[in-house]
């Protein structure tokens, strides 16, 4: 792997994992690398924030972790928690062997024997090929406790556990932190990171991205597709398509051989890249053929 010395180094290292981002982007990410501090992504689902972790982890060789967050979240499932099935059975095999002394026998099952570790603790631990990159997936859909316990690990890169004691990461992972901004993650936590905003990339950069996830799509056809999702994105929908949406509806309109959109084919298709009824039904009849017209408008010189 090359060295990592310059803003230019990540966008061509992320370019060969075929993610193109902005130099704003890469700059953070180069920031993120250099300092050793967390990096905290937001914005719309969708936008690439997940596949930077992915990106980072492949061209760098390292171990991905992740810890996908969700409602009622906690420090337990987050770090490890105990194998109580096999503690039982250590339990069973002891007495039925005659049993052994109390205080060793909690020693032992209170080891790391015992231990299942999660994404937290996992992070901590040494990895082959140099510390892991940990991605905090979707953070905002937890709630403030859990980030309270964040605190720990993002400010010291350690987590303890009570039976154990606390371990320290002997190298810091590199650490993502994503949130689609349903709610607001607190201050403190941001503190500890750096931020981003990911927008949705403009018409140059989303071509370029369709063009690295499907080189097969004829020019034509991206600039079509990109274009009527950018004017997708203008209309007042429960929720806009991301560019995975824009890559996946590629891929959708490549595999029934289609050349060029028409109202028809969009009609057909539009499950690639609208996810709620309401929004789909918000497209019959005339309106694909509107915003299809406005798109094209779009693609004419001026």
């Amino acid at each position: 792997m090359t060295a990592i010395t310059t803003i230019d180094d990540v966008q061509t290292m992320l370019e060969k994992e075929n993610y193109v981002c902005g130099r704003a982007l890469a700059t953070v990410v180069f920031l993120a690398l250099r300092l050793g501090r967390p990096l905290f992504l937001e914005g719309e689902p969708g936008t690439g924030k997940t596949e930077i972790a992915k990106a980072i982890a492949s061209a760098l060789g390292r171990k991905l972790i992740r810890l996908q967050c969700y409602e009622g979240l906690d420090a337990a499932s987050a770090v490890a928690e105990w194998n109580f099935a096999g503690q039982m059975i250590a339990i069973r095999t002891a007495e039925a062997a005659g049993g052994a002394g109390r205080d060793a026998l909690q020693t032992e099952l209170f080891s790391e024997e015992f231990l299942i570790e999660r994404p937290l603790l996992q992070a901590m631990r040494p990895q082959e090929g140099g510390a892991p990159v940990l991605l905090i997936d979707e953070l905002d859909r937890t709630d403030e406790p859990f980030e309270a316990f964040l605190l720990e690990a993002l400010s010291d890169f350690q987590v303890t556990i009570p039976e154990l004691g606390t371990i320290k990461a002997p190298e810091p992972p590199i650490v993502i932190l994503t949130s689609n901004r349903t709610r607001e993650v607190h201050d403190a936590l941001k503190r500890r990171c750096l931020y981003h905003w990911v927008d949705y990339p403009d018409f140059a950069r989303e071509i370029e991205i369709l063009k690295a996830r499907a080189p097969e799509a004829a020019e034509a056809l991206s600039r079509e597709i990109v274009a009527f999702v950018q004017q997708l994105r203008t209309e007042d929908l429960f929720k806009k398509p991301g560019v995975a949406e824009t890559i996946d509806w590629a891929k959708c309109l490549l595999a029934l051989d289609v050349i060029s959109l028409s109202p028809e084919v969009i009609a057909d298709t539009l499950g690639a890249i609208l996810k709620y009824q309401d929004d789909i039904s918000k497209l019959q009849g005339s309106e694909a053929k509107r915003l299809l017209d406005e798109a094209r408008k779009s693609l004419e010189p001026v």
